[in-house]
């Protein structure tokens, strides 16, 4: 649990698990981030995946969720990296996570893009390219959307 106390509300915010919690605390040390905005963050991605997105510098995976620009991601960058290591709440990261099976990027990117420019969310989109990405690394891009929508549907 977490209680934020402001003027005019008390508000109770409740966690699955504890690494929820320490990443929740740590997102709103971030100037710009505020406990809506850490909300929306564990909502649109896991801990393991903000983790990865953060260790790994993604500011475009974190500018997918809602709410968050440029300026915001780059920053959650640049005063999160080093904290989140330092506390270890990167253990939280699954064993088939991206940080341990690379990804080609490229083939990656463009297949979300073209994936968003038919209406699907950026986040949960490029969870599942990862995961077809991370199955089968040498698909083209083609492939790779094609089972996208197969997954997506």
């Amino acid at each position: 649990m977490y209680e934020a106390i402001r003027e005019d509300a008390h508000v109770l915010y409740g966690f699955a698990t504890k690494k929820e919690r320490e990443m929740f605390q740590l997102l709103i040390t971030v100037s710009g981030v505020g406990t809506n905005t850490a909300r929306m963050m564990l909502s649109s991605m896991n801990v393991g995946e903000l983790c990865n997105a953060i260790s790994t510098g993604n500011a475009k995976l974190i500018q997918s969720i809602k709410g968050i620009g440029k300026m915001t991601a780059q920053r959650v960058i640049v005063d999160l990296k080093d904290k989140i290591v330092a506390l270890g709440i990167t253990s939280e990261i699954p064993a088939g996570g991206s940080i341990q099976t690379p990804v080609d990027n490229a083939v990656r990117d463009e297949a979300v893009a073209a994936l968003t420019m038919l209406g699907f969310s950026p986040a949960p989109t490029q969870k599942v390219v990862i995961a077809i990405l991370q199955q089968q690394p040498s698909l083209p891009v083609e492939q790779v959307v094609k089972q996208a929508l197969k997954q997506i549907k």
